[in-house]
């Protein structure tokens, strides 16, 4: 699964990469070392027109009919092997996918008499963000008729260097993949939803601080000794 990453990217340069337009309003947070469910991430979709925008929607999948935005579970990661079946995702599977930009991702490790440890998941090496496989949905308020654009990470089975972390990671796109899964190319998005290759990630542990949400300050990516 994925349930906390990092963007630590200059918000132009991401815009840059993707070859996406900021949506009118977009404030540049900076950069982000913790990023929990529920908060605004951003992510590159299309617009009515077809265009690539950035855009922040809200971690956290909130189907349509859904009375609030607390309403079910909490839908932060979606699985790649039923994503076109279930209910809740089958029609953004087919129309509403999106690129969630990210540096890197946490993920934690049993370890006896330890606890769970958590690493830091990355790229060795990259000079530009990851692209996570996402969907998004816009869930109208029936009380307030207000729209919040909200959207889940889908996931795979891990491939040979996460499994002994845990046994699903984000779908990672390549960039030569980027209009396949947005939508731009036709039909085949199907076939990316995999593993990344073994050699794509290295992992490290890291401080313990990052279990707390408060904290987002560069030391959660710095590595620390096992």
């Amino acid at each position: 699964m994925c349930g906390r990453f990092a963007l630590t990217t200059p918000q132009s340069a991401v815009v840059e990469h993707f070859s996406a337009q900021p949506v009118a309003g977009l404030a540049d947070e900076g950069p982000r070392y913790n990023i929990c469910p529920t908060q605004g991430i951003l992510a590159v979709r299309l617009d009515e027109a077809g265009g690539r925008v950035l855009d922040r929607l809200r971690w956290g999948f909130v189907p349509h009919w859904a009375k609030s935005l607390n309403d079910g579970p909490l839908l932060i990661n979606a699985r790649a092997e039923t994503l076109h079946e279930k209910p809740a995702f089958r029609e953004a599977c087919r129309a509403r996918r999106c690129l969630i930009p990210a540096d890197g991702f946490y993920e934690w490790r049993a370890s006896a008499g330890k606890g769970k440890e958590p690493f830091f998941i990355h790229a060795p090496g990259r000079n530009a963000p990851l692209a996570f496989a996402g969907v998004w949905q816009v869930w109208r308020d029936p009380a307030t008729a207000a729209e919040i654009a909200t959207t889940a990470i889908v996931t795979c089975d891990a491939n040979e260097t996460l499994k002994p972390l845990h046994h699903r990671m984000p779908v990672v796109i390549p960039p030569d993949d980027y209009g396949l899964w947005l939508g731009e190319e036709g039909k085949g998005a199907a076939r990316l939803m995999r593993p990344a290759p073994d050699n794509l990630l290295a992992c490290y542990p890291v401080d313990r601080a990052v279990n707390a949400a408060r904290h987002d300050a560069p030391e959660l990516m710095a590595p620390v000794e096992a």
